[in-house]
């Protein structure tokens, strides 16, 4: 514990502390609480994410043996030329927000390459940005995990640390000014005692 001097002004210094960490406390609890929703709601939209990717993928389980034995659907058929992202403000924490992404796709003979191709493509291009936000919302969930630690180790010390040690504090002064107060007045009393035995 820190040491305090045993002054009036410093009293007033620590009910001033003490006032502020009262005051700031709430809005830090308040932040805390919504850090704790948005990092549930980043978890949930990345299930879900995923579920939808999952789907994808099963329902392309029946027919993917197509892509290796033709040799028609390569790597260099569908590529993302960008990824278009903004950003928004949840609780002061500037995260990234998944806006899309652009793709291209390299021409190919639409008269030798088999019927599921177009469908193929379109289907890769859902793959893609379902694993591109999902991404993106990971990084959003990761900062604001970080925001969440942070609030939730300001909200511990002013609770647990900062609160209680003011308030011994302000005991402490109240104590010793209570008693250089009591010791004033009794030595007041013992001179006015002397100086009516002197006068008689």
């Amino acid at each position: 514990m820190a040491k305090v001097k045993l002054t009036k002004n410093e009293l007033k210094k620590q009910k001033d502390s003490l006032k502020m960490f009262r005051r700031y406390l709430p809005t830090l609890m308040l932040k805390k609480q919504q850090l704790q929703g948005e990092v549930r709601l980043a978890e949930m939209r990345i299930k879900e994410l995923h579920t939808e990717r999952d789907l994808l993928n099963e329902s392309f389980r029946s027919w993917i043996g197509v892509f290796a034995d033709t040799g028609f659907f390569t790597a260099d058929i569908l590529r993302i030329s960008s990824l278009r992202t903004g950003t928004g403000n949840i609780a002061g924490v500037i995260i990234p927000v998944f806006d899309g992404a652009e793709f291209v796709v390299e021409k190919y003979d639409l008269v030798r390459t088999p019927l599921w191709m177009d469908t193929a493509v379109v289907k890769m291009k859902q793959v893609l940005l379902l694993d591109l936000e999902a991404e993106i919302v990971e990084e959003q969930k990761r900062l604001l995990e970080r925001e969440l630690r942070v609030t939730t180790q300001r909200v511990n010390l002013f609770e647990k640390v900062k609160i209680p040690e003011t308030q011994t504090h302000i005991k402490k002064i109240q104590v010793y000014l209570g008693d250089q107060q009591t010791a004033a007045v009794v030595r007041g009393k013992i001179a006015k005692g002397r100086l009516e035995k002197a006068d008689a």
